[in-house]
C-alpha cells in the first residue's frame, strides 16, 4: 500500500494513455460523468497538438503459465487496463477480459493452468471482487460476495485452494478466507483478524501452513504462522522490542525448514535474510549494500533468489545461490526501475517489468543460465522517439535543519534558453519515493513548453533508511513542508531555473503537500495543482475507509487525542486557506475510498471565498486517481491549459 501510488496515481502530471472527445463546435466536450467548474472550454486543436504525448502505453507481467512459456499480462487497448495473454516474446497481446472497469491481478491456477483468477472493482472504489476465468469456454464466475473489499489472493502449491483477505464480516477487519475456486460454495472464514494491515505471503511446501504479515506501520510489522486446518496463528517474530522492526514479504524455503524475508532489524535498511524456524536465528544474505532490498523472489526449486535493491532510486538486480550464499553473475541492465519479479516453473526464466526515463514499463525475461535477456512487450509511444527524452539528474539541497534532501531534476531541451519555469511534483504515500521512471505525458511540458520538473524526496520518503522515514510522523508533520520551502530557496540559486515561475503539484499525500505549500509559500509560487489531496488530516482520518484508518493514524497521529487533534487542525491547509491567493486546480475522484471527495470539495469552497481562481475537476466514476483513458484525457488537456495560463504567462 505504501508504494502503491508513488508513480502513477500519486503524480498529477505523470501518466499515460489519453485521447480527446470532439464536439461539432471544435471543442473537447467533457462526459456527463465529469464535474467541471471554472475550467475554460478546451479547444479540439489543443487535443490535436498534444495528441502524441497522449498515446503512451505500458505493460506489466501478471503470471507465468505453469508449464508453457507464456504469460498473462496487464495492458490497455480500450478505456481501462485488462488481462491479456502473451504466448511469446514480441507476440500478439490477446485480450481476455473486456470489462468497462479495470481488471487486474490475474493469476494462473497452479499445475493445470486451465483457468486464472483476477480482480475488479467498480468506479475506482477499491472494493475488489475476485473472478475465475475458464479457458475452456471463456466463462467468468464471481468467487467473492460482490460487496466487501477482497485482496491478497494467494494460491496453494497444489492449486486446489486459495486464501485471501476480506472485510465482509465487519467492514474494517481484513479476515482470512479460504476457497476452492472450482467450487465457490466452499468459501469459508479461516481466521478472524483485527485491523486492516494483514496479508498472506506464502504457503508451506506441504500446504499445511501459511505465512501471515501483520503491518502496523511503515516501520513496524510482524510475521505469523497460521495452521490451515485449525486457523490457529503463532507469532514468529517477537513483539515488545523498544526498537520497532519492519519485515517485508516472507517465503518458505524449499524444504520448509526456514523462511526468507527482508527486514530492517539492526539496520537502517531492509536486508535479505534467512530465518531457521527451529532456532529463530536470522542470517543475513547477499551483498551488504546500504540500500533497501525492494523485492525478492525464490525460484520454484529453491536454489536461487532474485532480488532487487533500490540504490538512490535506481534498481539493481541480483541473483543469489541459496546453497553457497554467493552472488551469481547478472547481465548489465540499463539504468531504470525493476519490479514484478516472477519465476517460471522451469526455474530458469525470470520475468520482470522494467521502465526508465526513456522507456515506459514493459515486460522482460532473463534466462538465468545463459544470461539472455528477452523483451516480451514493446509498448507504443505515440510515434515519438523517446530516446530524445530528458534523463533524470540527482540533485540535493539542505533543509531548514541542515539535513540533506534530494530529488530528481529533468531539464528541457537546450533550444529553450534562459531560466526555465519549474514544476515541483511531490510523491504520495507519504511513505513513497520519486524515482527516475518514465514520465509519460509530462514529457510534453519538458519538450514542448520548456518547463523543468523536480521530483523531491522529502523526509518521510522510503529508500533512505528507517530514521529518515520516521522524520515526518505525528507532530513532525510541518518539517516535511519546510523541505519544499528549502527547495524553493534552492531554485533561486540555480541559473537555469526561474524562481519567479514555479508551480507545485502532487497526488494523494502529495496533494496534501501541495495544499500545504500553496498556503505556506503562497508568495513563492505561481500556482498549485493538488490531485486527490488531503486538505485536513482530521476530516481525512474521520472519513477514510475504516480498513485503513488505524494504519494512517500511526503515520499522521491519532485525531482522537486532544493534543494531536489541536495540532492537526492548526496546521490544516483548509484552516489556513485565507493565505492562498494564487490560482489552484483541484482534481478528485467521486468514489475515492482513501481520500474522500469531501477533502477536495471543502477546500474548493474555502479557497474560492478568497476570490482566488479555482479550477475543479471531479470524475464520478473514478477513485484514487483517474484510471479511465477518457477521464485521463480531459485532465491532461485541462492541465496543459492551466500551466499555459498561470505558469508560463
Amino acid at each position: 500500500m505504501k508504494k502503491l501510488i508513488s508513480v502513477l496515481l500519486a503524480t498529477s502530471l505523470t501518466g499515460v494513455l489519453f485521447v480527446g472527445t470532439r464536439a461539432q463546435g471544435g471543442m473537447v466536450t467533457p462526459g456527463e460523468n465529469l464535474v467541471v467548474e471554472g475550467i475554460p472550454a478546451i479547444p479540439a486543436s489543443l487535443a490535436d497538438e498534444v495528441g502524441r504525448y497522449a498515446e503512451f502505453r505500458s505493460a506489466g507481467i501478471s503470471s507465468w503459465h505453469p508449464s508453457r512459456r507464456e504469460m498473462l499480462i496487464s495492458t490497455r487497448f480500450g478505456d481501462t487496463n485488462q488481462v491479456h495473454l502473451l504466448k511469446m516474446p514480441g507476440g500478439a497481446r490477446t485480450q481476455l477480459t473486456f470489462s468497462q472497469e479495470r481488471s487486474g491481478g490475474a493469476s494462473y491456477r497452479p499445475k493445470t493452468g486451465d483457468s486464472f483468477v483476477f480482480n475488479k472493482d467498480v468506479g475506482g472504489n477499491e472494493f475488489y471482487q475476485y473472478y475465475r476465468y475458464d479457458f475452456a469456454d471463456g466463462g467468468i464466475t464471481l468467487l467473492t460476495d460482490g460487496k466487501s473489499r477482497n485482496t491478497g489472493w494467494n494460491w496453494s502449491n497444489a492449486g486446489d485452494r486459495a486464501v485471501y483477505n476480506s472485510t465482509r464480516r465487519s467492514g474494517g477487519d481484513t479476515d482470512l478466507y479460504i476457497i476452492n475456486p472450482s467450487e465457490p460454495k466452499t468459501d469459508r472464514l479461516l481466521l478472524q483478524l483485527s485491523g486492516g494491515g494483514w496479508g498472506v505471503s506464502d504457503w508451506s511446501p506441504d500446504d499445511r501452513k501459511l505465512l501471515l504479515n501483520e503491518n502496523v506501520s511503515a516501520n513496524e510489522s510482524y510475521i505469523w504462522i497460521v495452521d490451515v486446518t485449525t486457523g490457529e496463528k503463532t507469532l514468529l517474530t517477537p513483539k515488545g522490542n523498544v526498537d520497532k522492526v519492519n519485515y517485508g514479504p516472507v517465503r518458505f524455503s524449499h524444504d520448509g525448514r526456514g523462511v526468507y524475508l527482508t527486514t530492517d532489524k539492526d539496520s537502517e535498511f531492509l536486508r535479505l535474510a534467512y530465518m531457521d524456524l527451529a532456532t529463530k536465528q536470522q542470517t543475513f544474505l547477499g551483498s551488504q549494500i546500504h540500500w533497501d532490498v525492494d523485492s525478492f523472489a525464490l525460484s520454484p526449486d529453491g536454489k536461487t533468489i532474485a532480488y532487487v535493491t533500490n540504490e538512490d532510486g535506481v534498481s539493481r538486480l541480483h541473483l543469489l545461490d541459496t546453497r553457497s550464499s554467493k552472488e551469481k553473475n547478472v547481465p548489465s541492465l540499463p539504468v531504470g526501475i525493476i519490479g514484478g519479479l516472477r519465476w517460471h516453473e522451469n526455474n530458469k526464466d525470470l520475468g520482470f517489468n522494467f521502465s526508465s526515463a526513456r522507456t515506459p514499463a514493459d515486460i522482460y525475461s532473463l534466462d538465468v543460465r545463459s544470461g539472455k535477456v528477452e523483451r516480451w512487450t514493446e509498448s507504443e509511444t505515440g510515434g515519438l522517439n523517446t530516446n530524445q527524452f530528458a534523463q533524470a539528474e540527482l540533485v540535493k539541497w539542505n533543509s531548514f535543519d541542515g539535513r540533506s534532501i534530494s530529488g530528481f531534476l529533468y531539464q528541457p531541451p537546450a533550444r529553450f534558453t534562459g531560466p526555465r519555469p519549474v514544476v515541483i511534483n511531490i510523491h504520495g504515500g507519504p511513505e513513497g519515493q520519486s524515482r527516475p521512471s518514465f514520465l509519460g505525458r509530462s514529457n510534453y511540458y519538458l519538450n514542448e513548453l520548456g518547463v523543468a520538473m523536480i521530483f523531491p524526496n522529502v523526509r518521510g520518503s522510503t529508500g533512505f533508511g528507517k530514521t529518515f522515514l520516521k522524520l515526518d510522523n505525528g507532530f513532525l508533520r510541518e518539517d516535511t513542508y519546510k523541505d519544499i520551502g528549502a527547495l524553493l530557496d534552492w531554485i533561486k540559486t540555480q541559473p537555469t531555473l526561474d524562481a519567479n515561475r514555479v508551480m507545485v503539484t502532487g497526488g494523494s499525500y502529495g496533494g496534501h503537500m501541495t495544499f500545504a505549500v500553496a498556503q505556506r509559500y503562497n508568495n513563492k509560487i505561481r500556482a498549485s495543482l493538488p490531485v486527490v489531496g488531503i486538505s485536513s488530516l482530521v476530516s481525512f482520518l474521520e472519513r477514510t475507509e475504516s480498513y485503513r484508518r488505524d494504519l494512517r493514524r500511526v503515520e499522521y497521529g491519532d485525531e482522537r487525542d486532544p493534543k494531536m487533534r489541536e495540532f492537526m487542525l492548526r496546521i490544516a491547509p483548509l484552516n489556513n486557506a485565507v493565505y492562498i491567493t494564487k490560482p489552484m486546480f483541484v482534481v478528485a475522484g467521486g468514489n475515492d475510498p482513501r481520500v474522500p471527495v469531501n477533502e477536495a470539495q471543502q477546500m474548493v469552497k474555502t479557497v474560492r471565498e478568497n476570490k482566488t481562481p479555482v479550477w475543479y475537476l471531479m470524475a464520478k466514476d473514478e477513485g484514487h486517481g483517474f484510471a479511465r483513458k477518457k477521464n485521463q484525457d480531459f485532465q491532461f488537456y485541462a492541465t496543459v491549459m492551466f500551466v499555459r495560463e498561470y505558469l508560463l504567462k
